[in-house]
Parts: C-alpha cells; structure tokens; sequence
C-alpha cells in the first residue's frame, strides 16, 4: 500500500507548530512522541540504555510510540532535507526506500521543530530538547552579548558553541554511560561549530567518499551501540538546483543507494532509523518580498534574522513589538503568519523556553505562507535571494519529516 500525496496547495497549507513532550498525537496536533526530538530519546531504549531529556521523560513511552525494536546495536540516518512529502513525490527513484514505504510502521510522517531548518533542527534532534532550550533558533539570530545577528552554520559573530548550546546531547550522555557512540561524517564537520553545539560526544570517523562513510558506519555497526550518519547533499542540490530538478533526483538516487548499501552492510538484527531535519518547497520568483524595498516593513526594526522562510525581527529600543507586528500583518496579508515573541512562546512554537534564550529570539517571528520568501537585499547576496528550494516555515512539505524504520 502506497501514501497518497496530497495536492500540491495541501501541501503548502501551514500546520500548527508542533508540540513536545510524550504524547501521542490527538486530531488537530502534531507532534509529541512523533517528534524529531523524540528519536534519539527512543533509541536509547531501544539499545538498552533509556535517557530521558528536558522534554522527554518516557523513552520507552517513545520507542513504543515511534515503534521501534529492541536492538543491540542501532544506526540511525539524517538525510538533510529529505522530507517526508519530497521523499514520497518520488518514490519511483528510490527503490530502497520504496520498500521502506510498504511497511504501515513508516506511513506516518513526524514533526520536526519550528523553524524548520537545520540548525535549530539538529540541535533538538542531537539533546532531544526544543529551539528553546538550546538556543539555536536559526539560521542567524540576535548574539545578546555584542548586540549583532550572527550566524548558526560556522557560528560566524556568535558565542562559542557550548556557551550557546548548554543542553547535554544524547551522544555524550550515552557515552558517559560506557555506550559506543560512533558517527560517521565528512572531514569538515568533524570539528566543526555546529557538531560541537548540536552532536557533540561521539567518535567521530571522516572520509570523504560516501561509500566509505556507509562503510564505516556498517563496521561500527557490528558492536553494540549507536551509529550516526549523516548525509547532506539532498539539502545541498535542493538549494542550488531546486528539489525537483533533475540534479536532485540525480542525488536521491545515490542517497537511495547508499541507504540500500548499508542495509546490506550491517550485521543482521541492527536497527536502521532513516529520518530528515526538513523537507523542502519550490519557491515562486514573482513571490520574492524584499524588506529593503518597503519603509513600513522596516520602521521600528533594527536587525534581521532568521532565514527566507521564517524571519525574525528585532525591534528598536522604544519600539512595541505590537506595533511592528501590526504593521507586517497589514502589508503582508496571508502571505505570512506573523507573531510576536511572547505569543510564539505561549504557543509553544519553540517548546519550553529558557530565560537566557528568549532574548535570541526575534521580537517578531514572520512564517512564510504558501511559496512565499521574505529577503534583505542590503545585507543578502543574489543568490541567496532566489535559491529555488528553501526550508524554515510551517507548511507540510517544510515541517512534516519520515523516521522509517528497518531491521537487517
């Protein structure tokens, strides 16, 4: 039995944000034991050694609910911005995967965070917690110590990571509790910014071949523990080519194989759990808003955040942030969702928020509608203005994500 794809305009209807904790799901909510923060969480049972997070307290409770099997040794898989939606668009590239989607276990997407982008996602996937807690609230955000929007790839302008990111991650606790943790990745991320905030704790093994990385992760496979891989270039091509290109397709086709290469490769009995920060939408050129070219969209404004899809706005001293967001909403319409802080954290739009993180967070947060972006042409190269996929709103293709499961 195949999913049936909703329409292209369901598909880019806003859901709610997500919530957190152990529930299941009621009619209406996403989220709760469905939830990108809930993998690892569950794992960690699953392999015999259950750690409960900040918003976890029930990994058996999640492994039951993502349906996960006891194992020895578990491999878990990030394909960057495979979403659940662009995964099923086109199943017919993918034949392991396809053989994945017969199984009823893996017709359900789940939620990831809000923004939906990467490093707000990896950071509640890696300490099994929420944007609020971690203080990765996106793309770029407000550095509260030097008053400057930094940026959350190469933390360029920002605090250091574990200042900024104080959450423990499941890899270091589980390997604090004498639990292999082994991740297999390229050189550059080894060390890079964003491991160290996010996915600290394991050990990490480069190459820069894929087929090696899949090697690797195989062998670590064969005693007991956790695996890691992760693999970027769906989120890559999509952003450069667009998710729909031929290029794209081109690149899911690899990642098909390699994901069929590992499952041949791994010990029999490991657990494979195949799961994406984000999907992806194809952006509409005559869609563009440029904040720079609209005075009211800048009055009372003194930063930008955020990314395309899901903008924050730090208002200036003396400015309400009411009055900023009254005026979005007049010139934007349905063209976005925007919110204040204070309403997005009542809303839970970023899950429990700390004191030390809330002022990292826009005054305003503006979540893109339909194929809608919202650009600075002061501050943004070309390129980054018209990408022909991008990532970060609340739309179903961006927010709803797979966790397939398999057992070799």
């Amino acid at each position: 039995m195949s999913v049936e794809v909703p329409s292209d305009e369901e598909l880019l209807t806003m859901t709610e944000p997500a919530c957190y904790g152990d529930g299941m799901p009621s009619e209406g909510i996403r989220g709760g034991a469905l939830h990108l923060s809930s993998v690892l969480p569950a794992v960690s049972n699953a392999i015999g050694c259950p750690m409960p997070t900040d918003i976890h307290s029930d990994p058996k409770g999640l492994q039951e609910a993502l349906g996960l099997p006891d194992a020895a040794s578990a491999v878990v898989v990030l394909v960057d911005g495979l979403g659940y939606w662009n995964l099923n668009m086109r199943l017919g590239h993918a034949p392991y995967l396809r053989s994945l989607m017969n199984e009823s276990a893996n017709q359900r997407p789940i939620a990831t965070c809000m923004p939906s982008t990467t490093v707000a996602a990896m950071s509640t996937f890696g300490t099994g917690t929420c944007p609020g807690m971690t203080g990765m609230t996106g793309y770029t955000q407000l550095n509260p110590k030097t008053g400057e929007i930094c940026q959350l790839i190469s933390f360029r302008n920002a605090v250091p990571p574990l200042e900024l990111q104080q959450q423990p991650t499941m890899f270091e606790r589980l390997s604090a509790q004498g639990v292999r943790v082994t991740s297999s990745g390229l050189p550059k991320f080894a060390f890079s910014a964003l491991t160290q905030a996010a996915l600290r704790g394991s050990d990490y093994i480069s190459n820069d071949d894929p087929r090696k990385r899949v090697a690797v992760a195989a062998q670590a496979a064969k005693n007991p523990g956790l695996t890691y891989l992760y693999l970027r270039d769906t989120d890559k091509v999509g952003h450069n080519y667009g998710w729909d290109s031929d290029k794209w397709i081109g690149t899911y086709e690899r990642v098909d194989g390699q994901l069929g290469l590992l499952r041949r490769s791994v010990p029999k009995g490991t657990l494979i759990v195949i799961v994406a920060d984000h999907g992806m939408i194809t952006t509409d050129p005559e869609s563009v808003i440029d904040i720079a070219q609209d005075q009211r969209l800048m009055q009372g404004v003194v930063h930008v955040g955020g990314e395309p899809r899901c903008v924050m706005l730090y208002a200036e001293q003396g400015e309400a942030p009411e009055n900023i967001a009254a005026r979005w909403r007049d010139v934007l319409g349905d063209r976005a969702q925007v919110r204040t802080r204070s309403q997005a954290i009542a809303e839970g739009v970023y899950g429990p928020v700390v004191s030390r993180v809330e002022p990292m967070i826009g005054d305003v947060i503006v979540s893109a509608t339909k194929a809608v972006t919202i650009v600075d042409s002061r501050t943004q190269a070309e390129k980054a203005m018209h990408l022909p996929s991008v990532h970060g709103s609340l739309t179903m293709l961006e927010s709803d994500i797979p966790c397939l499961i398999d057992v070799a």
